[in-house]
């Protein structure tokens, strides 16, 4: 009897728990073209324009960055889904997709990419999305066009 009981304390532990666990703010804090982004550096790229539909032209980096409150060591997803860019053999590019940890309580996170030649590859919709909890949060489309 015993066990039984611990069981469904421990059960109702995590239940509680993750119930009274605070819910993570989210905001976009900018989207559109950005300077130059170093990956190596921990600083992030500066917006120079916000805008959604962008001019595709060479090295033109664009995206969006957002603050995530109150989600330490969750794990983010990223995705994004761009127009059906084609690899060295001639095969559709997957999604390029991955995951991060939320480093900080207060914490500014990039998603972007740069254009790339051929120009005319690039083309199209270009949807980034973030998730948390496997929940979509964030989910932003730019078009390219020329």
């Amino acid at each position: 009897m015993q066990n039984r009981s611990k069981v469904r304390s421990d059960s109702f532990t995590r239940f509680y728990t993750e119930m009274t666990r605070r819910k993570p703010e989210i905001r976009i804090k900018s989207f559109g073209i950005y300077s130059k982004w170093d990956g190596a550096s921990n600083e992030l790229p500066r917006i120079v324009e916000f805008i959604s539909r962008v001019l595709a032209e060479l090295d033109v980096e664009f995206g969006f960055t957002v603050n995530i409150k109150g989600a330490k060591n969750r794990e983010l997803e990223y995705c994004i889904y761009h127009p059906n860019i084609l690899d060295a053999d001639g095969n559709i590019r997957p999604p390029f997709d991955g995951t991060v940890f939320v480093k900080t309580n207060d914490w500014d996170f990039y998603l972007g990419d740069t254009i790339w030649s051929p120009i005319e590859n690039m083309l199209g919709a270009w949807r980034m999305t973030l998730g948390l909890d496997c929940r979509l949060i964030v989910d932003k489309t730019f078009e390219l066009y020329k």
